[in-house]
């Protein structure tokens, strides 16, 4: 079964990103690796948008009933069964998924494993192997980004910035709070606090002992999400 999961897997995911990102690397001029994978982020990012977006306005509206949903929390707080489906029924009447987030995280995972295996595996001769016939065989790949850092070795400067770029991703994720006069934060306030400080410092932890590739990834794909949650949760209607 195992197997059989790592060959869908390797074909449906690896094989594709690889390809791409050799296929880039063979065309960009003095093939700058770093180049290639800014490209391939960009491509990927493109490709999950339609998602990345609905999971976005559903985040828009959700900030825009806190002042309900705290209403609700207030009123059936003794009463979980019913708290829980008040909550829904909110949900429901405004069409909303609250958890697309989540599915545009699920999404984004097994893309961000193949690349993990593209960065650390790619860069050795005998996976060219898995090239498609159409794509030109380089011989060998330089992981070289504008000649200066070695994107095959961790960097620590591409997981700070990463890092960085997730504490402003997540601090624009969560919904404004309001405080009723007489009252406290709740639970859910003090977990979103810790979120806007926890993800980035997870970031980073994670980054400084993987090739700056993918740090690389993850900085061109924050960029582009800030970018994203800019135009769509700050908009006006």
């Amino acid at each position: 079964m195992f197997e059989f999961i790592a060959s869908i897997f390797n074909i449906v995911l690896y094989r594709p990103l690889f390809n791409a990102l050799v296929l880039l690397y063979n065309y960009i001029p003095g093939h700058d690796f770093g180049i290639a994978v800014i490209l391939l982020t960009v491509i990927i990012r493109i490709a999950l948008y339609p998602v990345a977006a609905k999971a976005l306005n559903s985040q828009k509206v959700l900030q825009k009933l806190q002042p309900k949903l705290q209403e609700i929390q207030k009123k059936f707080k003794d009463d979980k069964e019913k708290l829980a489906k008040e909550t829904m029924e909110l949900y429901r009447a405004e069409k909303i998924n609250p958890f697309s987030g989540l599915f545009l995280a699920l999404v984004q995972l097994p893309i961000l494993i193949a690349l993990y295996m593209v960065f650390w595996q790619g860069l050795k001769p005998a996976e060219l192997a898995n090239l498609y016939s159409f794509v030109l065989n380089p011989g060998a790949i330089n992981a070289n980004f504008l000649g200066i850092i070695d994107l095959s070795k961790p960097n620590i400067a591409f997981a700070i910035l990463a890092g960085v770029l997730q504490f402003f991703q997540t601090k624009m994720m969560l919904p404004a709070i309001s405080k009723s006069k007489g009252s406290g934060p709740d639970f859910s306030q003090v977990m979103q606090k810790q979120m806007v400080y926890f993800f980035p410092i997870l970031t980073i932890i994670i980054l400084l002992g993987l090739p700056s590739a993918i740090g690389l990834y993850w900085t061109v794909s924050g960029i582009f999400s800030i970018a994203q949650q800019y135009f769509i949760l700050k908009k006006k209607d």
